[in-house]
């Protein structure tokens, strides 16, 4: 061996402090990059050992990488979430555990206005997630998206909380509202994954990615999902209250809004009033301008949708109604 290949193994087997690296290793108290990474991987394997085992892939068919999306156990008696555009319509799916048993999935309900499906696998005693709470994140905090894309199960990445209180649309016009975007990348197949915070708990159900654009993924927020799968478990759908009216944007005058010192320029205009609906137990009549909910600004349909949906079915509402010249409130029924 000549002496510069002599140098270089007694340079690779020399103790001596490495640079970047502490002094003493042992001190806890001096960060460096190395350790804060050990930290961070650390955390992500805990949680991945943790929520893994809860992670499913679903199926339309039975084939493996013929299927639609993943999801995750709620409960250990077989309840998971997944999105509803993965259930696809479909009453009967099959789902693949983390330990590869196929098992029959029924679908107990399926929500396209968030986007969300819950399902009951035939089996007992599943290892399960818990739902944290989204309200307390916060725009840099690490998540880490899981699901089972084209069939490769329990695959892992993660990012950080790119923005909260997104709005998308869901398939079926609706607006859905307090979405997560983030950066952890998800691809096709992950679709119903769960979206996971550093203590293991599912802050979000992943749902959609924007394609050909880079670490711009999201999220349906755990507090919409938890709401949803209430519903689903307690009634077989959501319940929502609605109108039963044909409605759309109206630009109101700007005479119009000095003279009944209104707070919007804009309001929603009536078209249509489904026969025997609460808009016409309230004696709403077409070209009625609706401007207002129990006192709340309405300037969409979308506001009407996300107003409605934020009473309980018990509540007794008020419509702030502009007819002709004339401003008044009409009382809506309680469902």
């Amino acid at each position: 061996m000549n002496d510069s290949r002599q140098q270089a193994v007694k340079f690779l087997n020399d103790d001596r402090d490495l640079p970047g690296q502490p002094a003493n290793p042992s001190d806890p108290t001096e960060i460096t990059d190395a350790n804060f990474l050990d930290a961070y991987s650390r955390a992500v394997v805990h949680v991945v050992d943790q929520v893994s085992p809860a992670v499913v892939s679903v199926h339309g068919d039975d084939h493996p990488r013929g299927g639609s999306g993943s999801g995750f156990l709620i409960t250990p008696d077989g309840f998971a979430l997944t999105n509803s555009h993965v259930v696809g319509g479909r009453r009967q799916l099959t789902a693949q555990t983390h330990d590869g048993d196929r098992v029959d999935a029924r679908v107990i309900g399926d929500d396209p206005a968030t986007d969300l499906a819950l399902l009951e696998l035939a089996s007992s005693d599943l290892p399960y997630t818990q739902l944290g709470d989204s309200d307390q994140l916060r725009v840099g905090q690490l998540v880490i998206a899981m699901g089972s894309p084209l069939g490769f199960q329990s695959t892992v990445s993660t990012g950080v909380v790119s923005a909260v209180g997104r709005n998308m649309r869901a398939q079926n016009g609706r607006l859905i509202d307090d979405i997560i975007q983030h950066a952890a990348p998800i691809n096709p197949g992950s679709s119903g994954g769960p979206l996971v915070d550093s203590r293991g708990q599912v802050i979000g159900v992943n749902t959609a990615i924007i394609q050909f654009a880079q670490g711009i993924c999201f999220a349906i927020p755990s507090r919409t999902a938890r709401w949803v799968a209430t519903e689903l478990l307690s009634h077989g759908r959501v319940r929502r209250r609605e109108l039963g009216v044909v409605a759309r944007a109206f630009g109101l005058p700007n005479s119009m809004v000095r003279r009944l010192d209104l707070l919007s320029s804009h309001a929603v205009e009536v078209i249509e009033v489904m026969p025997g609906g609460a808009a016409d137990r309230a004696l709403v009549e077409a070209g009625d301008l609706i401007v207002g909910i129990n006192g709340r600004i309405v300037s969409s349909v979308d506001d009407i949708h996300r107003l409605l949906a934020s009473w309980p079915h018990s509540a007794q509402l008020e419509l702030d109604i502009v007819r002709g010249k004339r401003k008044f409130t009409l009382p809506l029924d309680a469902d």
